[in-house]
């Protein structure tokens, strides 16, 4: 696992909201990890989330042909969890952010299949159980990600305008753009990548996907962080029963068994 950073890199993140990373795994670690990640995802069934006092669970609406969605995989598999909780790559991820400490969010496989409909552009932290300028997410291509099969597009320093207002899923790809007319004016970035390739972007960062135009699927596994200290919001998203109903708004999210620190400086 490459956790390099430059400067270059680390100031672009920090200008744009997003960047491309080129050869995050090796040949060897990406058959790894895409062998742990659908032996995961084998297990769960109709399941979005993994463990117990599951809420979210397949269905045959229109956002349930975007992707293929499994969440916490980390929870059910010891090799997904060692590569997402390595603390070099914590490290890397502070760097981005300039903080000093995070913890894990949630991770998702994310299979675009053949013919899915696109990711309509959306921010992430919105939906989120927590509120903070700093949240950041790697996506982890396990196969190529091409313009043809749904690969991701970012609108640079969107974060700069984006607030906590958001769009849920939506057959209108730009239906984000109604709420930031701002945002019409930026040129979208389109981040075709190989396997083994990554990306990484802030929680307030404008994104989406296209269709996959191909018969094959897009297979990719995501994860989110968010920095040591965040607090709880009152938006249940992933948590399970039993945490969601033990928490009051403010309180913070630090409980190792779902949201374990991954680095502190």
């Amino acid at each position: 696992m490459n956790t390099e950073l430059s400067n270059d890199q680390i100031s672009y993140y920090q200008e744009n909201g997003f960047l491309i990373y080129r050869s995050f795994l090796n040949a060897e670690e990406i058959v790894d990890l895409k062998e742990a990640v659908l032996e995961a995802i084998a297990t769960m069934g109709r399941n979005r989330i993994s463990g117990e006092n599951v809420h979210l669970k397949d269905g045959d609406a229109y956002f349930d042909r975007v992707y293929t969605q499994r969440l916490n995989l980390w929870v059910i598999n010891e090799k997904v969890k060692s590569y997402l909780q390595k603390p070099k790559l914590g490290e890397m991820l502070c760097q981005l952010e300039g903080i000093d400490s995070l913890r894990v969010w949630h991770d998702q496989a994310l299979i675009k299949e053949p013919f899915a409909n696109p990711t309509n552009l959306h921010l992430d932290n919105p939906y989120w159980s927590f509120y903070s300028k700093n949240a950041i997410t790697i996506w982890i291509a396990l196969e190529d990600a091409t313009p043809e099969n749904g690969c991701l597009c970012f609108l640079p320093k969107s974060k700069e305008i984006a607030t906590l207002e958001n769009v849920g899923p939506s057959e209108e790809f730009g239906s984000l753009l109604n709420l930031y007319p701002e945002m019409r004016k930026i040129s979208p970035v389109v981040a075709p990548m190989k396997a083994g390739d990554c990306s990484f972007h802030n929680g307030l960062t404008a994104h989406g996907a296209s269709v996959n135009m191909t018969t094959q699927r897009r297979i990719a596994l995501a994860c989110a962080y968010m920095p040591e200290g965040a607090t709880f919001n009152g938006i249940r998203n992933v948590l399970p029963t039993d945490y969601f109903n033990s928490l009051t708004i403010g309180d913070k999210l630090e409980a190792e068994f779902f949201n374990p620190l991954v680095y502190s400086k």
